[in-house]
């Protein structure tokens, strides 16, 4: 499967152009889903310097991704036909409908197969990812 993550509020907390702290378990998981054979591409708002830096953040913690920003690691935007649209199996990023489930859920849904609705009427989803978000309603 190829998945594309986000940087900023999905793999560490918000505090762009900062890195933040990471997010419990969003490097190791990223690295288990690697060894299940998942193409990660990260996914960023970030650009030049700043995305530079998100890359070296996460390779510094043994995640390496198979590209930055695009399908494949050779494409430039000046090919024709380069869009900033990927064509990925799934995205992880924290502005989900609902949010940012915890990577220990992210996991078991990839690895299971299984979507948030197949957890969530399992009653399989802990506590504090059952609650409603400050900025909902």
């Amino acid at each position: 499967m190829t998945i594309a993550v986000d940087f900023d509020g999905t793999i560490v907390e918000h505090r762009y152009p900062r890195i933040g702290r990471e997010i419990p378990f969003a490097t190791d998981t990223l690295k288990l889903l690697q060894q299940d054979q998942h193409r990660l591409i990260l996914w960023s708002v970030r650009e030049g310097e700043l995305l530079e830096e998100a890359v070296a953040w996460c390779k510094e913690r043994g995640v390496e991704f198979y590209a930055v920003n695009r399908d494949y690691p050779e494409e430039k935007q000046q090919d024709c036909g380069f869009s900033r649209k990927l064509k990925v199996d799934l995205f992880i990023d924290d502005r989900n409908l609902g949010g940012l489930p915890d990577w220990g859920l992210i996991y078991q849904m990839i690895k299971e197969r299984k979507t948030f609705r197949d957890i969530y009427t399992q009653g399989n989803i802990p506590a504090e990812q059952n609650k409603k978000k400050k900025w909902w309603l």
